[in-house]
């Protein structure tokens, strides 16, 4: 029988952030600031969007999350940083409901990620309209389904 191999590299982790905002302060700065300006556009959107209310931000998955509890209105969307890619961030949408389908076909200039997610450059100009109606459509994804 063999024994084991042992690394004597040390492995460095970061230790799992308390909340949102402790996460965000551990991001390179132009990924916090790209994740920021997400964030504001998802707070925008929740307000004036009719039916969503008051969004809850948590850490689901170890990373930053948007609910809607007080309405029930929509499904959870997530950021992050895409790993390992430095230079790209993510905005996550839950892989079984039909919404990245929907924003690939009204908005095919965008980059995507499997039925999962939305790809954005950190260097690259934040792509307002069309994201701001993509998170919209995720914040009142079971008032449109019930609609239907």
């Amino acid at each position: 029988m063999r024994k084991p191999t042992t690394s004597t590299s040390k492995v460095t982790r970061r230790p799992p952030a308390k909340s949102a905002e402790a996460l965000f302060d551990a991001y390179p700065a132009p990924v916090k600031a790209k994740l920021l300006a997400i964030r504001r556009l998802i707070f925008e959107t929740a307000k004036t969007t009719k039916g969503v209310g008051a969004l809850e931000e948590t850490l689901k998955w170890g990373q930053p999350s948007y609910l809607t509890p007080e309405t029930g209105s929509g499904s959870t969307v997530r950021i992050d940083q895409v790993k390992p890619a430095a230079d790209q961030v993510a905005v996550y949408f839950h892989c079984q409901t039909n919404l990245v389908e929907t924003f690939r076909e009204l908005y095919p200039e965008l980059s995507y990620s499997g039925n999962r997610a939305i790809l954005l450059d950190v260097a690259g100009k934040l792509p307002e309209p069309a994201l701001r109606h993509c998170i919209g459509l995720a914040l009142t994804y079971h008032l449109n389904k019930k609609a239907s």
